[in-house]
């Protein structure tokens, strides 16, 4: 057999050898984002659905306003409270705030 015949098959297999390798290699470093992008994917979705449904998310909200006022203002309450708290997380005055 032609000896440059038999280098070519030796590199070939050599280079098949080294890319089952590195497809290894990146299947085990992928895993982890794999989740994450799953998770991404589900609340993409659920965003996409909200979107869809928005007037009858608007007429449960609205729904909740008339019938339970005290329970919208402690939720209203809550959402402004972990607002500053965010701000005051992030570093930005509160001052002018309260």
């Amino acid at each position: 057999m032609n000896p440059r015949l038999v280098e070519i098959a030796l590199r070939k297999q050599r280079l098949q050898l080294r890319a089952e390798a590195q497809r290894d290699d990146m299947v085990h470093r992928l895993r982890g984002i794999d989740a994450t992008l799953d998770r991404l994917d589900a609340a993409r979705e659920h965003l996409a659905w909200a979107k869809e449904k928005a007037p009858l998310l608007s007429i449960g909200v609205l729904t909740v306003l008339a019938l339970k006022p005290r329970l919208t203002l402690r939720l209203a309450r809550r959402a402004w409270v972990g607002w500053l708290l965010l701000r005051q997380a992030r570093g930005r005055p509160l001052a002018a705030l309260l």
